[in-house]
């Protein structure tokens, strides 16, 4: 019980210094200071800064989210899309220090838990939408298009001043994608091969009629058309 509460202590003392001065204002010197601890404590139970950063990055994007996942599902997965995204680029203008610290620190092969609980997220929503037969592209291209276009279009806003920000932008980036990732049927026959193999990948752990070994072999075959771009 006292490990938690210290822990917590630390992680709003860091949380506190991010909010007010940044990254650069998170150093162990300081968050040691600000939460009234020694340092082998902070060592003890975050083993490092990036460590401790996470750990930050995590707490900062509880809300984000619980808002997220909170979200009421539809019966459109394209219209639910779109709410995902404007949340997603209303967190990062609106909690710009935690979001750089999370999407705008790069590290090689690897990313912080947070993100990889929005991934998550996100790609349960893409399945939605293969499962409907609005996908032209695989769950996982899909995927990474928005993520990589949500992320650099909230960075680019956090980096301009406020009177600056346009916020059609997101908009037409949101729209952009969109566009390029669904089609405008319910079904994946008016798509062509594509649309059929993403829509078939995505429910066939689904098929009970066939055998594990089946699904396998149908997932495959259908990652294999979908990445042809036929």
């Amino acid at each position: 019980m006292e490990r938690d509460l210290t822990r917590e202590r630390i992680i709003k003392a860091a949380s506190d210094l991010l909010a007010q001065g940044g990254r650069d204002a998170v150093s162990t010197r300081a968050v040691c200071a600000a939460a009234g601890v020694q340092s082998p404590t902070l060592y003890r139970l975050f083993g490092d800064k990036h460590g401790l950063l996470d750990a930050v990055a995590s707490h900062g994007f509880e809300s984000y989210l619980a808002g997220k996942t909170a979200l009421a599902e539809t019966d459109d997965p394209v219209e639910d899309l779109r709410h995902g995204w404007d949340l997603h680029v209303n967190f990062g203008v609106t909690n710009p220090a935690c979001y750089a610290l999370i999407f705008g620190d790069v590290r090689p092969g690897t990313e912080p838990p947070a993100a990889r609980r929005a991934a998550a997220v996100l790609a349960a929503r893409v399945k939605r939408i293969a499962e409907a037969g609005r996908l032209r592209v695989s769950e996982e291209r899909a995927a990474h298009l928005i993520h990589a276009t949500g992320r650099g279009m909230t960075l680019t806003l956090i980096s301009l001043p406020e009177e600056r920000r346009d916020p059609a932008l997101s908009i037409m980036a949101r729209e952009a994608i969109i566009a390029a990732i669904t089609t405008g049927e319910s079904t994946a026959a008016g798509d062509g091969p594509t649309g059929i193999a993403v829509a078939l990948r995505a429910v066939a752990p689904q098929l009970a009629p066939l055998s594990s070994a089946e699904r396998t072999l149908l997932t495959e075959w259908m990652d294999r058309v979908a990445a042809s771009d036929l």
